[in-house]
């Protein structure tokens, strides 16, 4: 048990720092913001693609949706619990230089309970997010499942699919590209990616759950009502519109 957590607690602070050194010496004239939120986005697309490897090995090892068990489960939730609490240090130091080169500097001349307390206001949902995983998602797939369900846990794995082209996009807006061939080539895959994994793998989910248990897949889905769904894939769609018009006119 211990040794996951301790690789995972070696592994992604090890990355997050080591990509901030190469960044800083490749990347001369980037800020301390631009080095800090490109290293944690290259660490959170390093993380999503090892979930997504994961839950696919699972997701395909299991015959049975409900008894059928795979120790990359419990040992992925174990390594990943570090990167949750190093990504909350990460988006911290991020929040922090990017007020700094934003000109903030009375508030921000160095570390403090009140940039603390600035970074919980304006970031409280991706915190409460990330507390949650490790204080409710951790314990009930570590203690409380009984062995049941590893395929289920195996399909939130893949969710973070599209991730990693969420990074990508952020990235190449960060580093004024927004306007190339290959953000809009991005964009698509974020679309394409979001769409599959965090929206049809839930009627997947259902119909083979539904299967399983021989019920029809509307009464199963009536759990989850579609319009949540929708709503989701509309603010993604929204917020990259928007991080795209937002480039635009900084760069006009």
């Amino acid at each position: 048990m211990w040794t996951e957590v301790v690789c995972g607690a070696v592994v992604f602070p090890g990355l997050f720092h080591g990509f901030r050194r190469v960044l800083q010496s490749v990347f001369t004239h980037w800020t301390q913001a631009d080095v800090v939120s490109v290293s944690e986005r290259l660490v959170s697309a390093i993380h999503a693609s090892l979930a997504t490897a994961a839950g696919m090995t699972v997701v395909t090892s299991c015959r049975d949706v409900m008894t059928d068990s795979h120790w990359l489960v419990n040992g992925f939730v174990l390594f990943g619990a570090p990167y949750m609490a190093n990504d909350i240090y990460a988006m911290y130091l991020s929040h922090y230089h990017t007020q700094r080169v934003k000109g903030h500097m009375s508030t921000y001349r160095r570390h403090s309970f009140q940039t603390m307390k600035e970074f919980l206001i304006r970031e409280w949902m991706l915190v409460l997010h990330h507390v949650v995983l490790l204080l409710v998602f951790l314990p009930i797939t570590l203690f409380f499942r009984r062995g049941l369900g590893d395929f289920f846990i195996g399909c939130f794995f893949i969710t973070e699919f599209s991730t990693p082209f969420i990074s990508i996009g952020k990235i190449l807006i960060q580093v004024k590209l927004s306007d190339g061939k290959v953000h809009r080539i991005n964009g698509i895959f974020v679309l394409l990616s979001f769409f599959t994994c965090r929206i049809l793998l839930f009627p997947f989910m259902y119909w083979m759950y539904g299967h399983h248990a021989g019920i029809s897949l509307h009464r199963v889905a009536s759990i989850y009502p579609c319009t949540l769904l929708l709503k989701k894939a509309n603010r993604l769609y929204l917020k990259q519109m928007g991080n795209s018009c937002k480039d635009r006119s900084k760069t006009d």
